[in-house]
């Protein structure tokens, strides 16, 4: 699955040249480092056969919801049946996106002591997490847009943490999966395949992460390296 993620760039222009976006539409973009479900971020979306970034908030509300209960319950769709779940169906023929990261948590451990571990690009390279997106009328006149993450079997490097992982595209595939024309969407599911298991590292991280209220950059700072830097400050 995919229940936290990050996106650490620090510069909105170049993020937004990465992504073929304009910086305009990334006004109030600032890195990220602890995204949590039901918390805003952005998503990507083909319009007029151009990229635009659209902020959205995380866990998919269906157009004609009264409310926004099932929003925790919809912050991942799996890619085996999404074309088929009342949930993700409409969205999956009209509505697809990219949902920009450059990583994302799982964990091990009790309950009482877990270990998060982030998955991220030895380059620092972004990822892009296929998703869908929806627009729902939060209150009258007021439209809020929500997003979901396809999950797809975990790799070799996730499948010791989690049997699942979020489906990341190519850049080149994003194109064809945010085409909102694409005449046959179901042949689009050919993307929804596990990442290379060359394509991420895992780095365990300060359990800080646990707690959805802490967003800084010490959360990724390596574990055993925190252990270092606290046995160096108390000797």
């Amino acid at each position: 699955m995919c229940g936290r993620f990050t996106i650490t760039r620090r510069d909105r222009n170049s993020l937004a040249a990465e992504l073929g976006v304009s910086p305009d539409s990334m006004v109030d973009y600032r890195p990220r480092y602890n995204v949590a479900p039901t918390q805003p971020h952005f998503i990507v979306r083909i319009k007029y056969e151009n990229r635009e970034a659209v902020p959205a908030t995380w866990g998919l509300i269906k157009s004609g919801a009264k409310d926004a209960s099932m929003a925790a319950k919809t912050i991942n769709a799996r890619s085996e049946t999404v074309e088929t779940r009342g949930a993700f169906r409409d969205a999956f023929q009209r509505r697809r996106c990219v949902v920009p990261a450059d990583g994302f948590f799982e964990w091990t451990g009790p309950k009482t002591a877990r270990q998060p571990t982030w998955f991220h690009r030895e380059d620092s390279g972004l990822l892009l997490f296929a998703g869908l997106y929806e627009a729902w009328q939060k209150e009258r006149g007021v439209w809020q847009t929500t997003f979901t993450i396809l999950t797809t079997a975990a790799n070799a490097v996730l499948e010791s943490y989690h049997d699942r992982m979020p489906v990341i595209l190519a850049d080149r595939d994003a194109d064809d999966w945010m085409d909102p024309r694409a005449p046959d969407p179901h042949a689009l599911k050919r993307l929804l395949v596990p990442a290379p298991d060359d394509l991420l590292i895992a780095t365990p991280v300060s359990p800080d992460v646990n707690n959805v209220d802490n967003d800084s950059p010490d959360l990724l700072q390596p574990a055993g390296q925190m252990s270092l830097s606290l046995r160096s400050g108390q000797a």
